[in-house]
């Protein structure tokens, strides 16, 4: 359903004592629980305001009872009286159900509740026409493993976190199209294109190529040009926090701070043109299980990215307040950085939190901590901010400027826009700014505004590639070059290359060797010879090598017989061949939604079967059943509790030393047909990980050997026999 109220806020109060941010940088409270509850993400519209999601549902309590209630929103925050600080909010959207991400696009905005992908369109300020963009979007798994970030990127295509899809409206119509899976929660970009992200125990993974330019043969997977770990996963907190395997050797130090990233999120490389010109294009990386932001120095060199942290032994942003749960960072029409603080105790799933993590939160009270949430911005000393235009009135002319301006996220927003005004007026004004040298990519987002108009030819991309003096915009051309590939084309593409391969450019060299795909299949005697010589020349490159397999789909075994290729390249040539021969595809190509992972499988499993009798917690039900959390048949052997599921228990059964008289039989689980061993695993690994001392692991081996080996008498067990019996046998 839809919603629409107005919220008054009163100004936050916020001390900085609890923060320590690096020296030159200042921090600042512009929202807080007056105005939102619960924000997990957050982007500006054309006139510059904020729009924040807020996931109420997640966890609101310990036992992570009620998060499919439909209780999130999207709100509206303003400044009205223009101190700096949001005094004003209105929901745009209400009774959602745990969104997690927005994003203003093509004039309306695109948004998840559940497990579905919306577009609405806006109508002064409230939602209108909607269109179902994709119903299994975040399907399967939890909410901490489900579909989010939704990125437009700089080639007109929007990218997630945590799903092998990517979305376009075209003509129209939204296009779905597989993509590589990348990361968990957040996705970011650099000015190139090529696109960052991370997972909870990864401070920072990026590819070193453009998207989907090095998967387009499916029957091969990259493992060296893709999902690279870039950095350290060190970390360096103030104060001890509590986290979620701290009780495991090695997680904490010996003064009890966490040693490396264990809910890393939220990636940003900021490119907003009001830090200093060191911070450009760095990687900061929100870290909420020790209260702070990690900022990571990208190195481009080459034709790999590499990242470290910027100040040894210390953090961008730190933090003693153990309510500071930053989970995402944002750039804004102002250049200044904007953190999304979720601000609340309990930051792990039901599905994966442990005991001691339970037990940490409840001491601390932090469970207690639910329904804040603060939105911070950061601002540096010395540099200015962005005067912030309102797109809704700006000229064309005024919107082809800003593809010069120094912030990212104007330069962003100028180019969607451009696109969705269709004036054909600027074609020639923007072909002349793709040939331009501009280190912050004015090209590259003059090509895509083209390209968005349908105003490119395969004549003006040659013209293009032919004058271009820089690497990146040729990049992008070739790829865009490859829609043209025609017959009567293929003597133009031949003089494009050789002229190409003549500026001996890695960069170049490697994206050529992608783009020739369309061609080879118009004249294999023309453009094999190329790729080979690309392959010869960086014969230790193992990235430019995946790049030629991806290439050359479909002419593998041409290759192989007719150009000898390096060793490398021939097994992966060789590889792809007997996948092709076994349809083995790429599971990007094969998966449509994302599995449920076993714990979270478990939990569900367990609030279907046990939980009406043992409770959701797990402490037991007066006169129904006793306490599993604490219990020595939790604690102790695996086999003898995978013997309990699926045998059952019955008559009186002592536990912790109380006796508890059984009024029904516990049921069994054998002779359900829904329920197989791996759900029986799944189930005792949920109870070890929710419920145990220190958890255990089983197997389905196991769990078939007590299937077969069943009790004596009825077929359900007893005390006796549970007491006297050796499981271990």
């Amino acid at each position: 359903m839809l919603g629409f109220q107005q919220i008054s806020g009163i100004k936050p109060a916020f001390s900085l004592d609890d923060y320590k941010i690096e020296e030159g940088f200042e921090l600042k409270l512009i929202a807080s629980e007056s105005l939102l509850k619960a924000p997990v993400s957050l982007d500006f519209d054309n006139k510059g305001r904020m729009w924040v999601v807020e996931m109420i549902g997640y966890m609101p309590n310990l036992e992570g009872i009620g998060e499919e209630e439909p209780t999130g929103r999207i709100s509206i925050l303003e400044d009205r009286n223009k101190d700096g600080i949001a005094d004003h909010a209105k929901v745009f959207l209400d009774k959602l159900v745990l969104p997690r991400a927005m994003a203003h696009v093509y004039g309306g905005l695109l948004y998840v509740d559940g497990p579905k992908l919306w577009f609405v369109e806006i109508n002064n300020d409230k939602p209108g026409k909607k269109t179902l963009v994709d119903p299994v979007y975040a399907e399967g798994g939890n909410v901490e493993h489900s579909s989010n970030g939704l990125m437009m990127n700089i080639d007109n295509w929007i990218y997630n976190a945590n799903y092998n899809f990517r979305y376009q409206l075209k003509n129209g119509k939204w296009l779905k199209e597989p993509t590589t899976d990348r990361g968990q929660w957040g996705i970011t970009r650099d000015n190139f294109g090529r696109l960052y992200y991370n997972n909870n125990s990864t401070n920072l993974q990026g590819d070193f190529v453009l998207p989907n330019k090095v998967i387009r043969n499916k029957y091969f997977k990259p493992t060296v040009a893709e999902h690279q770990r870039l950095a350290s996963n060190r970390v360096y907190p103030i104060h001890q926090t509590s986290v979620n395997r701290g009780y495991q050797t090695g997680v904490l130090d010996e003064k009890g701070l966490l040693k490396e990233v264990t809910a890393a999120c939220g990636p940003l490389v900021y490119r907003g043109g009001a830090f200093p010109d060191a911070y450009n294009q760095n990687a900061f990386v929100c870290v909420p299980e020790a209260n702070l932001i990690k900022r990571n120095i990208l190195n481009f060199k080459g034709l790999q990215t590499t990242a470290s942290q910027a100040t040894e032994g210390r953090e961008f942003i730190a933090s003693t307040d153990e309510g500071f749960r930053p989970v995402n960072l944002f750039m804004g029409p102002d250049g200044a950085m904007y953190v999304v603080d979720m601000h609340r105790g309990i930051i792990q799933h039901k599905a994966y939190i442990s005991q001691y993590l339970t037990e940490q939160l409840a001491s601390k009270k932090l469970d207690t901590l639910q329904n804040a949430g603060r939105i911070l911005k950061i601002t540096s000393k010395t540099n200015k901010l962005n005067p912030t235009p309102d797109f809704t009135k700006a000229t064309t002319g005024q919107l082809v400027a800003l593809l010069s301006n120094s912030n990212g996220w104007l330069r962003d927003r100028a180019q969607q826009v451009l696109i969705q005004r269709k004036d054909l007026s600027v074609v020639n004004q923007l072909l002349t700014l793709a040939k331009s040298t501009n280190e912050l990519a004015t090209a590259i987002h003059a090509l895509y505004v083209l390209d968005g108009l349908n105003a490119l030819t395969f004549d003006n991309l040659s013209a293009l590639v032919k004058q271009s003096k820089q690497p990146e915009t040729i990049a992008h051309a070739l790829g865009l070059l490859e829609r043209f590939a025609t017959p009567q084309r293929v003597v133009g593409m031949k003089a494009i290359s050789t002229e190409l391969l003549a500026r001996n450019n890695e960069t170049i060299d490697l994206y050529l060797s992608m783009a020739l795909n369309p061609w080879l299949n118009l004249s294999e005697t023309t453009f094999l010879p190329m790729l080979s010589e690309i392959e010869k020349k960086y014969a230790t490159q193992k990235v430019v090598q995946e790049a030629i397999t991806s290439g050359l789909d479909g002419k593998e075994a041409v290759y192989l017989a007719s150009m000898n290729p390096s060793d490398f390249l021939k097994n992966n040539l060789t590889l792809t061949i007997s996948n092709r021969q076994k349809k083995q595809l790429n599971s990007i190509y094969v998966a449509e939604v994302n599995a449920v992972d076993a714990r979270t499988k478990g939990l569900k499993l367990f609030r279907t079967i046990c939980a009406t009798c043992h409770g959701a917690d797990g402490k037991g039900i007066q006169d129904l059943a006793p306490p599993l959390k604490g219990s020595e048949y939790i604690d102790g052997s695996m086999k003898r509790l995978a013997a309990i599921i699926l045998h059952g228990v019955s008559g009186p059964i002592h536990v912790n030393g109380k006796l508890y008289q059984l009024n029904n039989e516990m049921p069994a689980l054998l002779n359900n047909k829904d329920i197989s061993d791996q759900d029986i695993v799944d189930i005792i690994r949920y109870t070890q990980n929710a419920l145990a001392k220190e958890g255990k692991g089983i197997s389905t081996a196991d769990v078939k050997k007590m299937r077969d080996k069943k009790p004596s008498g009825s077929g359900v067990l007893t005390e006796k026999q549970l007491l006297e019996e050796d499981f271990e046998k």
